[in-house]
């Protein structure tokens, strides 16, 4: 609770001035932002945010659409199989909650494509609740000012939930505010690689200072390729489809990449993925 008082100060003077932040923005509105940011840099998210919010402003309207205008409209954001799990959700909102979001962790969760973060996150960040919310900066935040720790390790998410769920304020809008006040800590000044603790607005309370910055000697992940991958070479593919106005043919997929065999298999990926349909006539396209 220390830690809420002069992180939620810096927050108000120091916070981005981001649409999905913005007073009036719809729960879905920050479902599709939560979605979107998810291993994708800010500076990317926003034209693709703004663009998809004003075709489909609402969950119905995604869902009267074909899944491969969402495919389309996802662009080079990455990891396009978001998009169809953002129709998936949007068709279950229409069908089963009359186009609304529900405000419970446990029914959100029930939607495709939400797991625990996203869930956990619009049930805050939309609806003001108190509940644990953890990526990847507020787990760096919380293992060096609580544990001490240079870096915080692999993800351990009952272990996450309770230490995270042990620094929120009572009062459940005072903990909404501040779980993205700590997001916001992660990102902009207690970062991965050269940390700002000068400009750190708990830097008074920080375990990791307190102890002379002792260096992280844990388990770590190791970082995913991407050039010469099988990913690498989905998105060329995709590239092509998105930009197409209609089916494909064959040639213009092979145009991508010389290696045929990595061609292929990274084609047929996409396509067991559902962002691809094989069409009869053997061209492809996006799915219908």
């Amino acid at each position: 609770m220390s830690l809420a008082a002069p992180l939620l100060r810096w927050y108000d003077r120091a916070a981005r001035d981001l649409p999905w932040r913005s007073p009036g923005t719809t729960p879905w509105g920050v479902l599709v932002s939560e979605v979107m940011l998810q291993q994708t840099p800010v500076a990317r998210v926003l034209p693709a945010y703004e663009a998809w919010l004003e075709r489909w402003p609402a969950p119905a309207a995604l869902a009267a659409d074909a899944p491969g205008e969402a495919v389309r409209m996802w662009g080079r954001l990455g990891y396009p199989r978001r998009a169809l799990r953002l129709h998936a959700c949007a068709v279950a909102l229409r069908d089963r909650h009359g186009g609304e979001l529900p405000a419970d962790v446990a029914a959100l969760l029930d939607l495709p494509g939400v797991g625990e973060y996203t869930a956990r996150a619009v049930a805050a960040f939309a609806f003001g609740q108190r509940v644990p919310v953890v990526d990847t900066n507020v787990r760096r935040v919380v293992a060096r000012a609580v544990a001490g720790q240079g870096a915080a390790g692999p993800p351990s998410p009952g272990r996450d939930h309770a230490a995270v769920a042990a620094l929120l304020p009572a009062d459940a809008a005072t903990a909404a505010r501040f779980s993205v006040a700590v997001m916001e800590l992660g990102a902009l000044v207690c970062v991965a690689g050269r940390p700002r603790c000068e400009q750190c607005p708990i830097a008074s309370a920080c375990a990791w200072r307190a102890a002379g910055y002792p260096p992280y000697t844990g388990r770590t992940a190791r970082p995913q390729a991407f050039v010469g991958t099988d990913r690498q070479v989905r998105g060329r593919l995709m590239a092509v489809l998105r930009g197409a106005d209609g089916p494909v043919e064959p040639v213009h997929l092979d145009a991508v990449w010389a290696d045929a065999v990595q061609r292929q298999r990274a084609l047929d990926s996409l396509v067991v993925d559902g962002l691809v349909d094989p069409l009869p006539d053997g061209r492809y396209a996006l799915p219908a």
